[in-house]
C-alpha cells in the first residue's frame, strides 16, 4: 500500500470527522490530512486536531482488522499529538473503508 492508495482510497470514501482535522504522519512516506473543516482528503502537513505517527504497514493492519488500534498505541507503534479524544474514532473512519 503506497501514500496514493491510502489518499485516493480515503477520499473516494470521504473518511473525514466534520469539523475535525486529524493528519498521519507516515514518517518518510509523507502525510495524509483529512480536513473535516473543508471537506477534504489531501497530502497536505498542515496544522491539525489530532496527528497521527505511524507507518502504512501499521494502517493497512488496522483496516484489514488484524491490529488494534488500542494495542499498537499502547505499544509505541502509533503515537499521538493534539486531541486524542479524536484517535477514538479511527473505528469510525475505518468502517468508512469497508475495513
Amino acid at each position: 500500500m503506497t501514500l496514493d492508495d491510502v489518499t485516493t482510497k480515503f477520499a473516494a470514501n470521504q473518511a473525514v470527522i466534520p469539523n475535525k482535522r486529524i493528519r498521519f504522519d507516515f514518517a518518510g512516506d509523507g502525510a495524509l490530512m483529512l480536513d473535516g473543516v473543508a471537506g477534504a482528503v489531501s497530502n497536505d502537513n498542515g496544522p491539525a486536531d489530532l496527528a497521527i505517527a505511524m507507518n502504512l504497514t501499521d494502517l493497512a493492519a488496522i483496516r484489514a482488522g488484524t491490529l488494534d488500534p488500542m494495542s499498537a498505541y499502547f505499544s509505541g507503534r502509533i503515537r499521538l499529538d493534539g486531541d486524542v479524544m479524536l484517535a477514538m474514532r479511527l473505528r469510525e473512519l475505518m468502517a468508512k473503508l469497508g475495513g
